[in-house]
């Protein structure tokens, strides 16, 4: 019983639409209705700016950080990366915006930062490095999903690699846009400043 009342936490915390709240509430714009229309934290920076974006960024990892950690007050013995991906599921298909998320990548990020800090710190650094060779924030996230899979394998943890591999497999199909903007040399780069 415990499972399913965390994983329905999970997945509301999951669902709460933060880039949607900052645009609304701090600019008066909805995401939704500009850019790629996506919402996740890559559309909160190009529309919103930088300060946005990164308080969306920090948002979505919570989501998924949070519903975590909340079965250790209780001192339940579960599965937390289990329930952890109910939070990512919240975030791609949200209860509370019309189940149209974000791609993942926050959210899932923010599931290992609660169980496995090292490895988030890792995915960080493969995330940014990534990111700084090819300037795409969808390659650099699916680069990331798949260094975090090997990287995974070392802490010979079988549930967190399946769990892990299952959340890569997601970035890629939330992804599959991209991928095609990428192989048409469409896909926008970031700039540096």
């Amino acid at each position: 019983m415990e499972y399913i009342i965390f994983c329905l936490i999970a997945y509301i915390f999951g669902s709460i639409p933060s880039a949607l709240l900052v645009g609304k509430i701090g600019y008066g714009i909805d995401v939704r209705e500009h850019g790629s229309g996506n919402l996740g934290a890559t559309n909160a920076f190009r529309v919103l700016g930088i300060k946005a974006g990164s308080i969306v960024v920090i948002g979505d990892i919570l989501k998924g950080t949070i519903p975590v950690l909340i079965p250790l007050l209780f001192d339940l013995d579960v599965y937390r990366l289990a329930i952890g991906i109910f939070a990512v599921i919240g975030h791609t298909y949200p209860l509370f915006a019309s189940f149209r998320g974000g791609k993942a990548v926050a959210t899932s990020g923010g599931i290992i930062l609660g169980i496995y800090p090292i490895l988030f710190i890792i995915m960080v650094l493969s995330f940014l490095l990534t990111l700084y060779l090819t300037k795409y924030v969808s390659l650099s996230s699916m680069i990331t999903g798949v260094i975090t899979v090997i990287v995974s394998l070392f802490f010979k943890d079988l549930g967190l690699i399946i769990v892990v591999s299952v959340l890569t497999i997601l970035v890629f199909y939330r992804h599959i846009e991209n991928i095609k903007r990428i192989k048409n040399k469409t896909e926008p780069k970031i700039t540096w400043m």
